[in-house]
């Protein structure tokens, strides 16, 4: 019922998909192929199965990208990361992530209110409002932006408000330090964070644990080579790729461009579904080489037409003025052929000259990095 889906995947015997394997050989999307489908098929690509007048809400986040809002109690599947957080039946939240053109407010909105909680829709910004009003109706919990929250505890502190009401937060959206998390902790908060996007609503979130995050039950999450759609083992950091599984978006094999990896085994907190380490990177590493982009897939193609190799990193550098591409690769064989071999796979993919260093398995970081560029901004 996806018209867009139906097209790419054409051919494919869905009842076939029954595991990851299967999952692997179907194709990726990426966010820049979602802004060419609705540049070419407004207003939503073809990308639902709904049809457009039954949807809620529709969103315009950066890029341009169009997300539209299906009925139900809740779409984004955001009441489980809240109630990890500590939010039950009966709480007031407030809710300060923006409700205007993004649907990040909403989210968290509908999230609470399958939980059966009342929200004060804040809104970013207001600081002292925000402090003043959260004195008076008591909330028990904050959702919005890590920082934020530090923002309003500080202002109520200078205003002589008592904020004790607020014992829980979860948080997302930005980066969750740890001295961020030592200020919370000090007033003994539980304050937990989630990622997700506006693509695809929730991904993973945290727990009282702390050891990861725990994918959410409603999706398939992939760790792969960045630039391909090749899962890489558990541990290894790749880029996250992730299904949903819903029928309104259906967002088969979506890249997110963030890198993360998969933690072994159960959290402690008896959470059993798999788990990620979190937001460690971007995966879209992309450089201009003497007037020339080179990027991860093009590293992944000059790899797949050497099989059996391990890592490889493509360091790009300045000499005398001049860029320059050194591709390093794991092998535990020096074969002059083989340096040979890459350094024509690099100049027919790349269109540009680089050199190949074979160093032993192991020696490159384990951080998901293909494309590194040592040069001075």
């Amino acid at each position: 019922r996806a018209p867009a889906y139906a097209t790419l995947l054409a051919g494919v015997d869905a009842a076939g998909v029954t595991d990851r394997a299967a999952l692997a050989a179907l194709p990726v999307t990426r966010k820049s192929e979602l802004i060419r489908m609705q540049a070419e098929d407004p207003p939503l690509g073809g990308l639902y199965g709904t049809p457009f007048a039954d949807m809620a809400r529709i969103y315009a986040s950066p890029g341009p990208i169009h997300e539209a809002q299906a009925e139900g109690a809740d779409p984004w599947r955001f009441a489980r990361a809240l109630h990890a957080s500590g939010l039950r039946r009966g709480m007031l939240l407030q809710n300060c992530f923006a409700y205007h053109f993004t649907p990040a407010g909403m989210m968290l909105e509908l999230g609470a209110r399958a939980l059966g909680c009342p929200v004060f829709p804040a809104g970013p910004g207001n600081t002292e409002s925000q402090a003043r009003t959260a004195a008076h109706l008591k909330p028990a919990c904050y959702s919005g932006t890590p920082d934020f929250l530090k923002a309003i505890l500080e202002a109520g502190e200078a205003l002589g408000l008592d904020l004790t009401s607020l014992r829980f937060g979860h948080v997302t959206g930005g980066a969750y330090l740890p001295a961020l998390r030592g200020f919370y902790a000090d007033r003994g908060m539980t304050v937990l964070q989630s990622y997700g996007t506006a693509d695809l609503g929730l991904i993973a979130y945290e727990t009282t644990a702390r050891e990861g995050l725990i994918c959410d039950e409603g999706v398939v999450v992939e760790i792969v080579r960045p630039g391909t759609g090749d899962p890489l083992p558990d541990g290894e950091v790749g880029e996250v790729l992730v299904t949903l599984l819903d029928a309104p978006d259906p967002m088969i094999r979506f890249a997110t461009g963030d890198l993360s990896a998969v933690l072994p085994g159960a959290s402690p907190c008896g959470r059993t579904n798999r788990r990620i380490k979190g937001w460690m990177g971007r995966a879209d590493q992309a450089a201009k080489v003497r007037g020339m982009f080179v990027r991860p897939e093009q590293v992944a193609e000059v790899m797949r037409s050497h099989p059996g190799l391990g890592r490889a990193r493509l360091v790009i550098g300045s000499a005398e003025g001049r860029d320059t591409m050194l591709l390093r690769v794991e092998t535990p064989v020096r074969d002059a052929a083989l340096v040979d071999s890459l350094s024509r796979a690099i100049q027919g993919v790349m269109r540009l000259r680089g050199d190949v260093d074979l160093v032993e398995p192991g020696a490159l970081p384990n951080d998901g990095k293909v494309i590194e560029d040592t040069r001075s901004p």
